[in-house]
């Protein structure tokens, strides 16, 4: 059972290499990595490839670690036991299971994401970790304790937004996406736009990274954003005549689709208006 990457994936040597590494020490895979450049379409393709089911749980800020174990919810049976009812007696009733309890109650082994676990308190990923390591939890209200049937294959992402703890880290193998240089990229856009005409192709990465290394920029267009832009080219019919820009503009066409805040658009029209001045 080897993760090789996917028809609609493009995983380097090395992120197979992560990938498998993980799956045979047992130990959760933490990728980390810009936003944008597949972390989360990872966990779906290794499920596909393995051909497994996948679980997701998706981390936000107000996220606490008990709920991915499982929610008792006690108001809800004390107004039912105001009202008589018979559902009461079993407080199995009244217990939510969480995506750990699903992915450990599973018959048939799993992919279970953890995505973007540097999003909650800095506690949560402290609070998994023995649930991680030994996959088993107890359950207080009743007095079980849930084990791993079949043990899932754990996929943790990052944006790398605050630092992790050093014994959870201890706990994981680690994997970091580097941005793909130009020859993978070209790879990875054959795959979502197959077909697409070389000199476009080559004027539209050219100018992408330019834009991507330009000093100052606040946020760099990703992965997904470059797909985004090439889709729009696509669908405007635009040739590589039309990408080509003069000193009076610095900015690519259709730029929203990858500079996503004022800052960076200010940045490229200052330097547009220096370019007019030197020319004058």
């Amino acid at each position: 059972m080897k993760f090789q990457g996917t028809s609609e994936y493009v995983a380097t040597d090395d992120l197979t290499i992560a990938v498998n590494a993980a799956v045979t020490l047992e130990r959760p895979l933490l990728v980390k990595g810009e936003p944008g450049t597949g972390k989360t379409e990872l966990a779906r393709q290794v499920a596909s490839a393995l051909g497994m089911d996948m679980i997701e749980w998706n981390v936000k800020s107000t996220t606490r670690a008990q709920q991915g174990l499982y929610e008792y919810d006690a108001v809800s049976r004390l107004r039912d036991s105001q009202l008589g009812d018979e559902r009461v007696h079993d407080v199995r009733n009244y217990i939510k299971k969480g995506k750990l309890w699903q992915a450990f109650e599973s018959d048939k082994r799993v992919v279970l994401l953890i995505d973007e676990i540097d999003k909650a308190d800095i506690e949560f990923p402290n609070d998994l970790l023995q649930e991680l390591d030994r996959m088993e939890f107890y359950v207080y209200e009743t007095g079980e304790t849930i084990k791993a049937r079949q043990r899932p294959i754990v996929i943790i992402t990052s944006n790398n937004e605050k630092e992790l703890p050093d014994a959870f880290l201890r706990r994981c193998f680690f994997h970091y996406i580097r941005f793909p240089d130009e020859q993978t990229m070209r790879k990875i856009v054959e795959v979502h736009h197959p077909g697409i005409k070389e000199a476009l192709l080559t004027t539209a990465l050219t100018q992408f990274y330019e834009l991507r290394e330009q000093p100052g920029l606040k946020k760099k267009p990703s992965t997904s954003e470059v797909l985004d832009w090439l889709k729009l080219l696509l669908a405007e019919d635009l040739t590589a005549e039309d990408l080509r820009r003069d000193g009076a503009n610095a900015l690519p066409k259709l730029h929203g689709a990858l500079l996503k805040n004022e800052q960076d658009v200010h940045l490229f029209e200052r330097l547009a208006f220096m370019a007019r001045s030197k020319t004058r």
